[in-house]
């Protein structure tokens, strides 16, 4: 018998074959068949208080299951609210399709209540914008799947008619692309390259986003060890090498402390291979740190380098992975950075960054490392915090540390750590918020008592934008608009359902970690710090 099924019915059976099984959104009356379809091919749709905050629990799932991002957002004020997350998953790379329920054309034409171009507004912030038709959908849900997931990964969007959703379609046959077979660079350049890697003395790499979306940690890991080669990451891409390992100098581009150490150990190496690295999400001062004439770089990247970010000697326009395989194939090792020069470099960054302070933001990273089990999934948000955090916060694998390191946008890190708990119900999670952070999505602790599970939720307390204020002072300006009242963060986690504790020291902090591990909801810790807690430490 032929099949006959709602076209909202592909699109949703095509998200499913693609590893999706959760969504998240808010309904209006225009998505309601299209939230009907994903739940009935096994997509949950969850329910979230404000669609930015949804797209960043989606986020977190992907970071787990490997699968889109999915977010759902009805007409009008539904899709501009999703605005800043779907333009972080732009600048991120993050895979996400976002649902829209639209009215039919003909309707537009004189009905004008809440009705805007969906498309118009998102065509520059995703990688491709798409309105669904009943014949084409099956087609169209490829498109975006397979456009969202190719190099370099980002949000695509479908607008979704009402009429359109609902229409009986026959399906003449499954359309899918398939998959492209990974690119291995060869001929003279490869043989130039692998020249270069023989007579290297002090060569280092510098690793990015790519090697994240490739799954490219493992060959990375072999070609460093094989080589003797430091490796510096993006922050994103923190844990691609296991941060104890002697060969892992950490993440680059953000603190300024820490680039007086890694920005003179790159500009003091004979070959640079950036292996996946993504430049946007590295500060003006990584901006030409090298001369391609002065020194040999070598480029892995799936797509062009046009960001002008760096140069390069050559560009391997190839996949991460099997470009260091290539690379290294025949190639035989030599003695490299024979000074100790590398552990020189991971112990001026570790004395950089102490950890010792009775009590102050560095402290209470410092416990929440300890106390917490390897394979934990923390997530930062943007402020003062994330700058320390993302220093301090050792990563033992891949996906370790998630934030929004290219956009850096507030109020992502408690939304990101509940989408983690729901795709790693058996992990511990924990989230680290500035007090402003936390404040931008606070109703999605209560979503958080709805989902269950125990994630943490750490909370910095000390009622201002302290990386603002930071800056202006830096300026020699007077403070304004950057302090606020200091609020009580752990009655607000015991008021929407979860466990809340006020810390202000080191062992009431430790002990908060350990009920928190344990508990069958989520847990608000208030770490309460004083004002210009930050000063002289990022």
């Amino acid at each position: 018998m032929t099949e006959v099924t709602r076209a909202a019915d592909l699109v949703a059976r095509r998200l499913y074959e693609a590893g999706c099984r959760h969504a998240f959104g808010m309904p209006g009356g225009e998505v309601l068949t299209m939230v009907d379809a994903l739940e009935r091919a096994g997509i949950k749709f969850i329910l979230c208080k404000h669609e930015n905050a949804g797209g960043f629990m989606a986020e977190g799932v992907h970071h787990v299951d490997g699968a889109p991002a999915i977010l759902v957002a009805t007409l009008g004020p539904g899709v501009l609210n999703g605005v800043n997350v779907i333009a972080n998953a732009h600048q991120d790379r993050v895979p996400m399709i976002v649902l829209s329920g639209c009215v039919d054309d003909d309707e537009a034409l004189t009905y004008t209540h809440q009705v805007l171009d969906h498309q118009a507004v998102l065509g520059e912030i995703t990688k491709a914008t798409f309105k669904l038709t009943a014949e084409g959908a099956d087609i169209i849900a490829d498109k975006a799947v397979s456009i969202a997931m190719s190099p370099r990964p980002g949000p695509v969007h479908i607008d979704v008619p009402i009429s359109v959703a609902d229409m009986q379609v026959t399906p003449k046959r499954l359309r899918r692309l398939a998959p492209a077979s990974p690119v291995v660079p060869a001929g003279p350049d490869l043989a130039q390259a692998r020249g270069w890697l023989a007579n290297a003395k002090r060569p280092v790499i510098i690793a990015g986003l790519d090697v994240l979306s490739e799954g490219s940690h493992a060959e990375l890991q072999s070609f460093a060890e094989t080589f003797n080669i430091p490796v510096i990451t993006s922050y994103k891409a923190k844990g691609v090498l296991r941060e104890d390992h002697p060969l892992c100098l950490g993440g680059a581009g953000l603190s300024p402390r820490a680039d007086t150490v890694l920005v003179p150990f790159v500009k003091d190496a004979d070959m640079i291979i950036c292996a996946g690295y993504d430049p946007i999400e590295m500060r003006p001062g990584w901006r030409e740190i090298w001369d391609p004439e002065q020194v040999n770089v070598i480029d892995i990247a799936p797509v062009m380098n046009d960001h002008y970010m760096h140069q390069a000697t050559v560009n391997f326009i190839a996949h991460t992975g099997e470009s260091l395989k290539a690379l290294g194939l025949g190639v035989e090792p030599v003695e490299t950075w024979s000074g100790n020069e590398i552990a020189t470099a991971k112990a001026a960054l570790s004395d950089l960054f102490d950890t010792r302070e009775d009590w102050g933001p560095a402290a209470v990273i410092a416990e929440c490392r300890d106390t917490m089990p390897e394979g934990t999934i923390a997530t930062a948000d943007s402020g003062a915090h994330r700058i320390l955090l993302s220093q301090i916060w050792q990563c033992d694998g891949p996906r370790g540390l998630l934030q929004s390191s290219a956009l850096c946008t507030m109020g992502c890190a408690l939304p990101l750590a509940m989408g983690a708990k729901m795709a790693a119900p058996d992990q511990q999670v924990i989230s680290f918020s500035g007090d402003a952070g936390t404040l931008m999505c606070a109703g999605e602790l209560a979503t958080a008592a709805e989902l269950g599970g125990n994630p943490i939720f750490v909370v910095f307390v000390d009622a201002e934008l302290a990386l603002i204020e930071l800056k202006q002072r830096g300026r020699q300006m007077a403070k304004h608009g950057v302090a606020f009242g200091r609020h009580d963060f752990a009655s607000l986690g015991r008021s929407l359902g979860g466990q809340g504790y006020r810390v202000t020291n080191r062992i009431e902090l430790r002990a908060a970690l350990e009920a928190a591990k344990s508990a069958d909801t989520f847990t608000v810790i208030a770490a309460e710090i004083e004002a210009r807690a930050y000063d002289g430490k990022i």
